[in-house]
């Protein structure tokens, strides 16, 4: 594919080039330049970190990692060689180092970032902002990886590769920056070579089916987001913890003590409140909680609502509520609403 200049008189070519020509280098000119624009090559994307190797026993870093608008991660790597090298198998096994980073562990990334880019936006607020998400939700977060190679050309060994691996559910696109020389300037040609852009929504559709079908396969958690009013107020788009949260407050405030409660919502009177005979504040109960916690798959202090605005303190206790909530919120919902 060539790059023309049409002018009175005749069409020309202009001349194709090379970056190593053009004195552009893959870190400190393209990185440098893509990562305040990345939309140029991964659209409705957020880089929170350059340079990205927090592993242990590996010397490999991601160019750039990044989250998208679906709270998916997003691994993007650079090459200005022509033929893109091995960049599929190598952005591969970054998306699998990647892959069970945590909204808290991402917010702590960008903190760094955006503190060596000297931003004065601060992470977890610029995070939730670039998500539209009022708070941060674990389970709709890190869902899955995405790979972003950008290279000035791609070998069938490589196209041939993503291709397949894309048939079997990866998620990997291939986006060609082509150099181009016109006189002292250079022009860069942007296009996405995998997946086809004529073929991009035929594909993303049966990508998307297939993701639906695993899923219900491997889990059965609701997503539904919930409009919840109370004393007049409305507070929308919240997931069943928030609906939860949003309920019991302000029966607490009301006067109605956490064990009235606890015993109205009777399946869950055992671990609907978590209790220390005593009043703490927000950090000292997510360290209590810290040294009790026996590991798992979530940690404890994320099990409940401990920050210091989340807390109860009634007669010389403090309730902290699970946010833990299933099939039966709507069903506690309906028994406090009568409280």
């Amino acid at each position: 594919m060539a790059i023309y200049q049409i002018d009175n008189n005749e069409i020309v070519a202009i001349k194709e080039t090379s970056f190593a020509e053009r004195g552009l280098r893959e870190r400190s000119d393209l990185q440098r330049l893509l990562k305040k624009q990345i939309e140029i090559i991964s659209p409705d994307t957020l880089v929170v970190a350059e340079e990205f190797g927090e592993w242990e026993e590996s010397r490999r870093r991601i160019d750039l990692l990044g989250i998208d608008k679906a709270a998916n991660i997003v691994v993007i790597e650079l090459k200005r060689t022509e033929d893109g090298g091995h960049m599929e198998l190598q952005a591969i096994r970054y998306a699998a180092m990647v892959s069970t980073l945590t909204f808290e562990r991402v917010v702590e990334i960008f903190e760094k970032y955006l503190k060596d880019n000297d931003s004065d936006y601060t992470a977890r607020e610029k995070i939730l902002e670039f998500l539209e998400w009022d708070e941060a939700d674990e389970d709709l977060f890190g869902q899955d990886v995405r790979v972003i190679l950008a290279s000035a050309e791609f070998s069938k060994e490589l196209t041939t590769a993503v291709m397949w691996l894309n048939e079997r559910n990866l998620d990997i696109r291939c986006v060609r920056l082509k150099p181009y020389k016109d006189g002292e300037r250079t022009l860069l040609d942007v296009q996405t070579v995998i997946p086809l852009p004529e073929a991009e929504a035929y594909q993303i559709q049966i990508r998307e089916k297939q993701q639906k079908e695993r899923q219900s396969r491997q889990t059965s958690k609701d997503f539904t987001r919930f409009d919840v009013t109370v004393n007049g107020e409305t507070i929308s788009n919240l997931p069943k913890r928030g609906v939860m949260f949003n309920v019991v407050k302000p029966i607490i405030d009301s006067g109605v003590h956490p064990d009235k409660i606890a015993e109205l919502i009777h399946w869950r009177k055992n671990s609907l409140f978590y209790v220390f005979d005593e009043v703490l504040d927000g950090e000292s109960v997510i360290e209590v909680l810290m040294s009790e916690d026996p590991g798992g798959k979530v940690k404890k202090h994320r099990r409940f609502f401990s920050k210091d605005d989340e807390i109860f303190h009634v007669d010389g206790k403090t309730y902290l509520l699970t946010n833990q909530w299933g099939k039966a919120t709507i069903d506690a919902v309906e028994i406090l609403s009568r409280t």
